[in-house]
């Protein structure tokens, strides 16, 4: 079989969005146990956004960061163990350093054009001898070749790699390719690819990018995660396998997986509801929809206006303030149209 995208693992880490972050330490350990078991090449944990982002606004987490690491890692010989970081919600001294004998990984995201902010997080994972992806989220956001401008960045820092996200699950298959084949063709590290599944592309998306020079696919399990979830990997997985692609890992193991363990998690099926397609719509960041969802219940408004019109002032991730600000208003121009 020819050889397949290297398969990274954030069940436990976007799945946290869907769970509120309330992953239990039961629940932390059967999954990692599983994924050592499945041959499962790497597996990202922790809350939602990444170390350090525990707190009452976003969510707070069940289990702390720390405690969080150390229950995964105390399953896993071959797996390696990764960590989410975005600068402003963690840092190195308080949030990294105290994991960082257990993680073989560190991803250091920011918003697509401001991967500055990651330089001193890049640059500390090499010193320490881990890997250091640069991810960059919202790709939507900018043209293929301003992405390129500051992927550069990232890879002037020393990262191994470059992580797009589509992280309003907004882009269409040529979007996908335009993206990674301008970076696959101009960097000189590795590229990757993480999917939403608003628009219901996130598995034809991942192999575009696969086709299109991606070495590695970041994904999740039954598509756990914010809003409409991401690329299911079992799914991936066997598609991959059917198109004659081998990824390392027991097929039948990733799938038991699946039903067993994230099934039995999921307080209910991963979908895509009216709110998550008009995120995608909108080019919203997936995680904003019960946010959306909440403040429109508040002001009796249609959560979907907030989200179309998150998605015209170009709001992203860390200024979740501005949803109530537009509920607000929309509440008011209804009332003053006299509408009931």
């Amino acid at each position: 079989m020819k050889k397949g995208p290297y398969i990274s693992d954030s069940t436990l880490r976007d799945g946290s969005h869907a769970m509120r972050h309330k992953f239990e330490k039961s629940q932390i350990e059967a999954y990692a146990k599983a994924a050592e078991e499945a041959k499962i090449p790497s597996i990202t944990v922790g809350h939602g956004n990444g170390l350090g982002a525990s707190s009452i606004q976003i969510g707070k987490s069940l289990v702390n960061d720390y405690d969080f690491v150390k229950t995964a890692y105390d399953q896993l010989s071959n797996t390696e163990l990764a960590v989410f970081l975005i600068p402003g919600f963690g840092t190195v001294r308080d949030d990294v350093m105290p994991v960082l004998d257990m993680i073989d990984t560190i991803f250091a995201a920011s918003h697509c054009s401001e991967t500055d902010t990651t330089q001193s997080h890049i640059e500390f994972a090499v010193k320490n001898g881990k890997k250091a992806w640069g991810v960059m989220m919202m790709t939507h956001m900018l043209q293929p070749d301003e992405l390129l401008v500051h992927a550069k960045k990232m890879q002037s820092y020393g990262a191994n790699g470059i992580l797009l996200m589509d992280s309003a699950g907004t882009l269409l298959n040529e979007d996908v390719k335009a993206r990674i084949s301008t970076l696959s063709n101009s960097l000189d590290i590795d590229v990757g690819f993480h999917a939403h599944n608003n628009l219901g592309l996130a598995v034809s998306n991942s192999l575009t990018a696969f086709e299109s020079g991606a070495k590695m696919i970041d994904c999740t399990m039954r598509g756990f995660g914010a809003g409409a979830g991401n690329c299911p990997l079992e799914v991936l997985a066997a598609a991959l396998q059917k198109q004659g692609y081998c990824t390392g890992m027991d097929l039948y193991k990733v799938m038991d997986i699946s039903q067993d363990i994230v099934a039995p998690m999921m307080k209910k099926p991963q979908e895509i509801s009216r709110t998550s397609l008009a995120s995608g719509l909108a080019g919203v960041f997936s995680g904003f929809c019960p946010l959306a969802e909440k403040a429109a219940e508040r002001f009796h408004v249609d959560s979907r206006d907030i989200l179309m019109e998150l998605g015209k002032r170009k709001i992203v991730a860390g200024q979740e303030d501005y949803i109530i600000q537009i509920a607000s208003e929309l509440a008011q121009k209804k009332n003053s149209k006299g509408e009931s």
